[in-house]
């Protein structure tokens, strides 16, 4: 018997559900996804509020100190750091930089409340157009925002944070304030932040006295500083700023035949001009800096002892000197030092060129200064009771393996030591240093400022011991001024910037270091050296006196001398200790020199009377009197 059959149809329709029940089920998760997208919406809306930078840091100052060195004159020499203007209210702010501003970076500016939803999307279009990033949909008050509380970091959490803020400040400051705190902190280029600064570095004036032109070349620079700082390509600066102006017309802020005058007249930059080799000079300058007014955070003006007429006969000299002379002699490299009678030094050159090498030869480099070291050996023995008519045997002498020859390789007998030291006898030095003793020697280089070690080997009387430019010349600054110590030094003050004193240099030095009666028999040895001697070359219509030195196989070529309230030392050779090509001190050093001294003489001032000293530790010391 056949059992009953179900209807294959009706099972059918009873397993389909409903319509009716699938949209209820699609209801239903939608629903809880829309719930945990905006609890999740929430909570990483939270999460970033409650990270928020603090708001309360709006006032502070965050910039990091700037250092500012002045010349001797007062001129700036060079600012290290960021350049910060005066902050400008809104009513000191040009109208024409205004409305530069708000036409190219955010015309809708007044109308919105943080954000600029249509800016936003018109950006989206031209960059999906563009195929790459050509408009920013940031608004005023959002780039505000990133410049004072947040990194430069590109996330979506910095953009949500940056929202945010836009929308807080909006309710916390009117548009005036607003366009004012934007202008005051915006990064310009050239290390500017601020219009005023800007102002300044581009253009020599205030950030309230600029025109049209001026308004609309910075407004240009909102977009990329560096790229269309004018300092850095002024035609495409100027190309941008005819942009600005053109945004301006289609603002309604300009008719078309200003904005034709203005790109007619364009702005031309009026940048502070810098020397790069003075850099070896504010290089030095700076790395001094924390020993005299230790670790600071505030802006500081350094003013300092360099002298620009002086700088720049310095570099003439010693570019014409490696010009003319640098292949023909294989002369690698020079350094030049000039400093007053209280060694404070009014040039420096410490190279060929501070862009291919930042080592500072004036100071860093440590060489053999030859015969030009005689200056102690003789000051030695004169204060040992020889005088420059003493009469010594110019001879062969031995010191075990070591027999020093002198420049022409003979000898001349029986000369006096003032002709010896003119005409750089080396086997008379060297009996004058036996004499008076090496030790002596070397005590009375340490006391004139040489700080290089110096072994008391026989050779030390021929100059055999490395010293750097910068003490050998204030040694003879020591001469130069009648014998009292010098300590080389480029700072005369510093302040801060609210214009308190924190350094300012006083005194004279350690005091009297050479008795008069030697420093005259000193003055007779080096004068005898130019107007007899080796140092011929560096002859003026002036009384002049110094010293040349060679060092063996013409390694360095050194002069070191002094006319009127002037001292300076010369130095050639090469980093790599190669030899040059017959180049000797009184060649190529001694014309360099006298290149030099001849406009410096012309353009130096009298340095200032110098007081007699106390009676001090060094006198003491070394049972000095005056």
């Amino acid at each position: 018997m056949a059992g009953k059959r179900s209807n294959p149809k009706k099972r059918h329709k009873k397993s389909r559900p409903s319509g009716r029940t699938g949209r209820r089920r699609l209801f239903y998760w939608g629903a809880v996804l829309l719930v945990w997208g905006a609890i999740s919406g929430l909570l990483t809306l939270g999460y970033y509020a409650i990270t928020l930078p603090d708001v309360s840091t709006l006032g502070a100052d965050r910039r990091k100190p700037t250092v500012t060195l002045l010349a001797s004159n007062g001129s700036v020499l060079e600012t290290r750091g960021n350049l910060y203007g005066e902050a400008l209210h809104f009513e000191d702010l040009p109208p024409d930089l205004v409305k530069a501003v708000i036409s190219t970076e955010d015309r809708r500016f007044y109308s919105h409340f943080g954000i600029d939803p249509l800016g936003l999307a018109r950006a989206m279009v031209a960059n999906f157009k563009a195929g790459r990033v050509v408009q920013g949909g940031s608004t005023i008050t959002q780039q505000l925002a990133k410049n004072l509380f947040l990194t430069p970091e590109r996330t979506l959490g910095r953009k949500i944070q940056e929202v945010m803020l836009a929308f807080w400040l909006e309710r916390q400051f009117t548009k005036r304030e607003l366009i004012s705190l934007y202008l005051n902190r915006v990064y310009l280029g050239a290390g500017t932040y601020g219009v005023d600064a800007a102002a300044r570095q581009y253009f020599g004036i205030g950030g309230g006295s600029l025109s049209l032109s001026q308004s609309a070349m910075l407004a240009g620079l909102l977009k990329a500083p560096t790229r269309y700082a004018p300092t850095r390509n002024l035609e495409l600066s100027w190309r941008r700023t005819a942009q600005v102006l053109d945004n301006m017309v289609a603002a309604g802020h300009l008719t078309p035949a200003m904005a034709t005058r203005a790109k007619s007249n364009p702005a031309h930059p009026t940048p502070v001009r810098t020397s790069s080799e003075q850099r070896y000079f504010t290089n030095w300058v700076l790395d001094q800096l924390p020993d005299y007014v230790g670790s600071n955070s505030s802006d500081l003006m350094v003013r300092t002892t360099l002298d620009p007429k002086l700088q720049n006969l310095a570099e003439n000299a010693m570019t014409r000197a490696l010009d003319s002379a640098g292949v023909r002699l294989a002369v690698g490299q020079g350094a030049l030092v000039a400093m007053g009678h209280d060694g404070g030094v009014r040039a420096m050159v410490g190279g060929r060129s501070y862009a291919k090498s930042q080592f500072n030869r004036a100071t860093q480099a440590r060489r053999q200064p030859g015969s030009a070291f005689k200056l102690f050996v003789y000051l030695a023995a004169f204060e040992r009771g020889l005088t420059p008519d003493t009469v010594m045997r110019d001879s062969p002498v031995v010191f075990g393996d070591w027999r020093p020859e002198n420049y022409k390789r003979e000898f001349i007998g029986e000369v006096s030591l003032r002709k010896a030291f003119a005409n750089s006898i080396n086997t008379v030095a060297v009996k004058v240093s036996e004499r008076a003793g090496r030790r002596r020697v070397i005590r009375a280089a340490e006391r004139l400022g040489i700080t290089s070690p110096l072994p008391p080997h026989p050779s030390l009387a021929l100059g055999t011991a490395g010293v750097s430019l910068l003490e050998l010349t204030s040694a003879y600054a020591v001469i130069a001024n009648g014998g009292f110590g010098v300590l080389p030094h480029g700072i005369t003050q510093v302040t801060d910037g609210n214009g308190t004193v924190l350094y300012q240099r006083t005194g004279s030095g350690p005091g009297r270091l050479v008795q008069p009666g030697i420093v005259a028999l000193m003055r007779q040895l080096l004068e005898a050296t130019v107007t007899e001697g080796t140092g011929k070359a560096a002859l003026l219509d002036r009384p002049v006196a110094g010293k040349t030195g060679t060092s063996q196989d013409f390694r360095d070529a050194w002069f070191v001398g002094y006319s009127g309230e002037v001292v300076g030392g010369v130095w050639f050779g090469n980093d790599n200790g190669q030899p040059m090509k017959n180049v000797t001190g009184g060649g190529l050093p001694a014309r360099t020199w006298r290149r030099f001294m001849s406009g410096a003489a012309k353009e130096s001032q009298p340095a200032p009377a110098r007081t007699k000293p106390r009676r001090d530790f060094f006198q003491r010391l070394f049972g000095l009197g005056d």
